[in-house]
């Protein structure tokens, strides 16, 4: 009896080994796969069941193109470039809006077609509340206006303001002009033109109406042209000599044009026309009346 105790003892040793090493294996192979980063897994994974799920099929999404940036500065705001000419037909849906010196051109220019709206000493502010003689009877100049339809309205206002302490203010209340323009007359084209130099004569007075002033206003002019959206028509070059100052030829008490410096006003604006236009049938120059007028 005692010798098979002891040959019992002896056959469960092996199987407790048994089992210790199987327990062994199953704890070292259960939990996540893995290794350190230094120690590469002694045995590959298994490989992943194969999946009966189709793969998800990647299709091109159109997008819009989008044009590439550039660096290039917009172009900067430049007046009318020289075209045509034109014919006075060009000027028949046109108003003139201005003081003495757009009653000049009226009177000398010897253009007949369009309509003048002008009083002598008008400013950016008078002709909202100064009346004046029309055909409709004595009213604003802008009040006056509203009654008819223009394609083209032509501004020259400036020079009575030279005085005028600041220039913002200037700038404030051009810009209320266009604007009530703009209103009453939605589709015409707001056309500003540049306020004409002085003579060197008037420059000598020393006066607050020099060149310099008007020079300091036309740049608030082209800034307006720009923030407004209007034409811009620098009519100041076409009678401007070499010194900067009103041609001495071309004017009469060196601020208003004789007749030359208005025929040359005219035939600036004739060959600065606004938007499109048709090719003249005949020389644009002799529908102008050649007979002598008196020099205001």
């Amino acid at each position: 009896m005692v010798g098979k105790r002891v040959k019992k003892k002896k056959m469960r040793l092996p199987a407790v080994m048994v089992l210790l090493a199987a327990m062994m294996t199953v704890l070292t192979t259960a939990g996540p796969r893995g290794a350190a980063a230094d120690s590469p897994l002694e045995s590959p994974a298994e490989p992943a069941a194969e999946s009966t799920v189709p793969a998800a099929r990647l299709v091109p999404v159109e997008t819009e193109e989008v044009p590439p940036e550039t660096d290039d500065p917009p172009e900067p705001f430049t007046s009318v470039p020289e075209g045509g000419p034109v014919e006075d037909i060009y000027f028949e849906d046109a108003a003139f809006l201005g003081d003495s010196r757009t009653e000049g051109f009226h009177l000398y220019s010897g253009l007949k077609a369009g309509a003048y709206y002008y009083s002598v000493g008008a400013t950016v502010e008078s002709v909202f509340s100064k009346e004046v003689e029309t055909p409709a009877g004595e009213m604003p100049l802008l009040d006056a206006m509203a009654e008819e339809d223009f394609g083209k309205i032509y501004v020259m206002l400036g020079v009575n303001e030279l005085g005028w302490s600041k220039t913002e203010t200037f700038h404030d209340q051009y810009a209320k002009v266009i604007d009530r323009l703009r209103s009453d007359h939605p589709d015409a084209e707001i056309i500003l033109q540049s306020i004409l130099p002085v003579s060197a004569k008037q420059e000598k007075k020393k006066t607050y109406v020099n060149n310099g002033r008007i020079a300091a206003y036309n740049e608030v002019i082209f800034q307006l042209a720009e923030e407004k959206d209007c034409a811009l028509v620098d009519v100041a070059e076409a009678v401007t000599d070499e010194n900067g100052c009103l041609r001495a030829e071309w004017n009469s008490d060196g601020v208003h044009l004789n007749i030359k410096g208005c025929r040359a006003w005219l035939e600036y604006l004739r060959t600065h026309p606004v938007g499109e236009v048709e090719a003249p049938t005949e020389n644009p120059a002799e529908t102008v009346g050649e007979e002598p007028l008196e020099t205001p």
